[in-house]
């Protein structure tokens, strides 16, 4: 039966044509089709993946040979001499780096305590991008961060804002908007109103000691202030003091911007056999913070993407387009990688025949989708087709390009969602608990099955995805 979209979209064209003159002709767009040939062997390469450790291996080896990767910190350019390494190691034809220049923040010391009668430490971390400094003062607390910015200057002038906002659980993550907007814009605000310091319930599902970092910005021409995540447990801790009177608190924090750094993307390539100027992006991104090492946040991206463009090169063939795997850079401060990548491709970004990250941790993937027109939703649905063993269904109309691909996104670029479960992914999202053992190695492969039978049905597909740039 068509769908309500392609009667519109042949509404439309009907239309069209019979506003041009007599005898103009008009070009139909060809449908984009998958050969039978190729499902064939991309239902062998999803069988064989799963069986497969390939993933889980690289993981393990990031983790465990380079550890924390903090963009512009000791461990960012190893992680790139790693990739690199690693890429040659797993047979990629071409293995090559290209810049991304960003601003260095350093962590150095942090601490936090309650002074008074109820004199006791508190488990924090400074958010990414915070200003140094020893701050003292009362707490002032927010449930919501709509509270803090509609408060009067009065109430928090000279205080300490303690913003607590709760996360709940959803596989697709869905509730991360309140705490990311929490850790984004609360210092800000806070500072705009005259705050010295901020504190705020850690953007976690989690109830344990572990605090969680994360990105924050000011505004233009506001002085920023310290500013730093408390553990759940000693937000909920917090809270209860606070119910008990006024309490003040003492934050020192030794961290700050530092100049510049340059690192890289690092990428590698299995050429394709026949269109190997036109190239299937896959990918996740290299760095992590610093406090775990990076395993689920995104060592796995990275491995599930490696691993996968690496089974395909094993293949008798190469498939018709060239599988590019991207490590990008810094994305946890900016998506500094994802603007470098798609700022030097702009000019090719209809040789680009799609992309997708996984940035999301290592659950299981259980749905996919792309962003392809019309003409190619049955190329979609032929690869959702495959993917359907492994317990993935194809959700049109939901998700979305991932963090790294997002800049390209929205200047033209085809992308493909492939949703993981992130049930428990926030328990773990940049605290010191993310470390190797939370990865399953079954769900792994799964992942790095999906990944494999995308990207190479992709690289075979005759026809595009719509990959073309925007006009201003």
């Amino acid at each position: 039966m068509p769908t309500r979209r392609s009667l519109a979209l042949a509404l439309s064209l009907a239309i069209g044509s019979a506003l041009l003159p007599a005898g103009t002709a008009v070009a139909a767009q060809a449908l984009t089709t998958i050969p039978d040939a190729a499902i064939k062997v991309a239902e062998s390469l999803r069988d064989g993946a799963l069986k497969d450790d390939t993933g889980y291996r690289i993981v393990e080896s990031l983790t465990t040979e380079v550890g924390p990767r903090m963009a512009g910190g000791p461990n960012d350019l190893r992680a790139v001499a790693w990739a690199e390494a690693k890429f040659k190691s797993l047979g990629f034809d071409r293995v090559y780096k290209e810049p991304v220049t960003f601003p260095k923040w350093e962590r150095r010391s942090e601490s936090a305590e309650v002074l008074g009668s109820y004199a006791q430490p508190l488990e924090i971390t400074a958010l990414g991008g915070s200003a140094g400094g020893d701050v003292r003062g009362e707490i002032v607390r927010f449930d919501s961060l709509q509270a803090l910015q509609d408060a009067p200057e009065s109430v928090v002038r000279g205080k300490i804002v303690f913003l607590d906002v709760s996360m709940e659980p959803y596989r697709d993550g869905r509730d991360y908007g309140k705490g990311s907007r929490a850790r984004g814009a609360g210092p800000g605000a806070a500072a705009t109103k005259g705050a010295i310091g901020y504190v705020m319930r850690s953007a976690g599902t989690d109830s344990h000691r572990f605090p969680h970092t994360g990105i924050t910005r000011y505004p233009e021409g506001i002085k920023p202030i310290p500013a730093a995540a408390l553990s759940t447990v000693d937000a909920e801790q917090l809270t209860r003091l606070l119910k008990r009177g006024p309490q003040q608190i003492r934050l020192q924090l030794d961290c700050g911007w530092n100049g510049t750094f340059t690192s890289y993307n690092v990428i590698g390539e299995i050429t394709g056999s026949s269109k190997p100027n036109e190239v299937v992006v896959i990918g996740g991104h290299l760095d992590s913070w610093d406090l775990g090492t990076g395993a689920i946040d995104d060592g796995a991206g990275v491995a599930i993407t490696m691993g996968a463009g690496a089974l395909i090169g094993k293949l008798p063939k190469a498939p018709a387009r060239t599988i590019r795997v991207i490590a990008f850079a810094n994305e946890e401060q900016g998506l500094f990688g994802g603007k470098a990548y798609a700022q030097a491709h702009m000019a090719d970004v209809k040789q680009h025949q799609i992309a997708a990250e996984s940035d999301f941790g290592a659950g299981r993937i259980y749905a996919f989708m792309t962003s392809a027109p019309d003409y190619a939703k049955d190329a979609e649905r032929r690869i959702a087709a495959v993917l359907k063993p492994l317990g993935i269904a194809n959700k049109i109309g939901e998700g979305g390009p991932g963090p790294d691909i997002s800049p390209f996104a929205e200047k033209g670029l085809a992308w493909a969602s492939l949703s993981q479960d992130g049930t428990d992914y926030f328990d773990l999202h940049h605290t010191a608990d993310d470390t190797l053992d939370k990865i399953d190695p079954s769900a792994l492969a799964q992942n790095m099955a999906a990944y494999a039978v995308f990207a190479y049905l992709a690289a075979q597909a005759d026809g595009d995805f719509g990959s073309a740039a925007t006009t201003p």
